[in-house]
């Protein structure tokens, strides 16, 4: 029983099931990774030619899942993470047409919760698969279903799963988040008149309750996972009508931070009953347009500034608690971080692959590899000593043991 014990925990902590990791914090529990790496980068284990997408991989029950469009169908594919060999496929007619020709592939990453994975499409198909076979469970075609719209750049909100449950923001009317059961795909509840943002919901506990944290397009949401009751509401939403709300909302000590940009800037909330005070909120410590930061003890890790505004944004450290600047790294550029190992992991959108301290003293760069193409868009995975990431036309393993 012992040893059983031992081999279950070694597995979760290798997994990766969903968007930013296993608490959707963007911490992971891996330790004994390489340092320095080789002068070359670290080694890449296999390659694989994917379709169009933004949708992240992730990694559980031994399974590597990717979701991307090949052609006129958006696709879920496991694969074995050790080689990349393909394991099973599912996949259905796409009607996603992108307006401003970016890419036409689905935009939020997979969530695996028990024997399921569950996906989320760019014109908010929502399906349910088997983990061990892809053999379909059910499918709710959200937008014909509520009535939403898609959006400026497709449903791109990775779903949440909690307690049996499947939280979505939807953004329709009277279904601003909706709740479906895991098992089935029958609604459970919805709530809210809330547009949809890019924001992914994470799960946290609050004033002792458990508590589904959306951002939606128009603020952010404290929920009761189990019946959607609205527990606290918070307008955050920048005046500029083509903006959007993408990055996660970060759940530490009773404080809810929030970050977009196009003159918001972040915000520290301190959730009181029905409302949420402001601790502090500014345009000026870390706005962020897309990439959710890290939090590593009391401070935050982010890049700062609009990656459309021609200049690169920069890699910033800031204080937790009061938004203090502590230092920056100009022309870092966009970058999904991992914190992991007592480090920091950067993907940047021009496909580098970057591990910096994380110390508030100053920016130390301890390596720097280019491992993929740009624009790298897509969340990476770090499981078992290997991290995963993908561009728009490759999906790289990457050994950093």
């Amino acid at each position: 029983m012992r040893l059983l014990l031992i081999l279950t925990l070694a597995l979760v902590a290798a997994d990766w099931p969903q968007f930013h990791g296993p608490g959707r914090d963007n911490h992971s529990p891996e330790t004994g990774l390489a340092k320095p790496w080789p002068a070359a980068g670290p080694p890449v284990v296999w390659t694989k030619d994917v379709g169009q997408g933004w949708a992240g991989p992730v990694v559980a029950g031994g399974k590597l899942v990717l979701f991307h469009r090949v052609g006129d169908e958006e696709k879920v594919e496991a694969l074995d993470p050790a080689t990349g060999k393909g394991l099973w496929a599912f996949a259905y007619r796409a009607k996603y047409r992108d307006d401003f020709g970016f890419d036409a592939g689905p935009r939020a990453t997979p969530a695996v919760a028990g024997d399921a994975v569950f996906t989320l499409g760019a014109n908010g198909d929502l399906h349910a698969v088997e983990l061990a076979t892809g053999k379909a469970r059910w499918h709710r075609p959200l937008l014909a279903d509520y009535g939403a719209d898609k959006g400026f750049f497709g449903v791109a909100g990775s779903p949440l799963v909690a307690a049996g449950r499947v939280i979505v923001n939807v953004g329709a009317k009277g279904a601003g988040v909706v709740a479906f059961d895991a098992a089935t795909g029958k609604e459970l509840w919805k709530a809210t008149d809330d547009g949809a943002g890019y924001s992914a919901p994470v799960l946290a506990t609050l004033d002792g309750k458990s508590t589904a944290v959306v951002l939606t397009r128009d603020g952010l949401l404290g929920l009761d996972p189990a019946t959607g009751a609205v527990r606290f509401a918070h307008p955050f939403r920048p005046r500029n009508r083509e903006s959007v709300n993408a990055a996660t909302p970060l759940v530490w000590n009773g404080d809810v931070f929030l970050t977009v940009s196009y003159g918001l800037g972040a915000a520290l909330l301190r959730p009181k009953g029905a409302e949420a005070e402001e601790a502090w909120a500014n345009d000026r410590s870390l706005s962020c347009q897309y990439n959710t930061p890290v939090r590593v003890g009391d401070y935050l890790y982010g890049v700062h500034g609009r990656a459309d505004s021609g200049a690169l944004p920069e890699l910033r450290c800031v204080e937790w608690k009061t938004g203090a600047v502590k230092w920056g790294k100009a022309r870092f550029g966009t970058a999904s971080l991992i914190a992991a190992d007592g480090g920091l992991l950067a993907l940047t959108a021009d496909g580098e692959l970057v591990r910096f301290d994380a110390n508030p003293a100053g920016y130390a760069e301890r390596g720097r590899a280019a491992v993929l193409g740009a624009p790298t868009r897509a969340a990476p995975a770090l499981s078992d000593g290997r991290l995963f990431a993908r561009d728009g036309a490759k999906l790289v393993c990457v050994n950093l043991k």
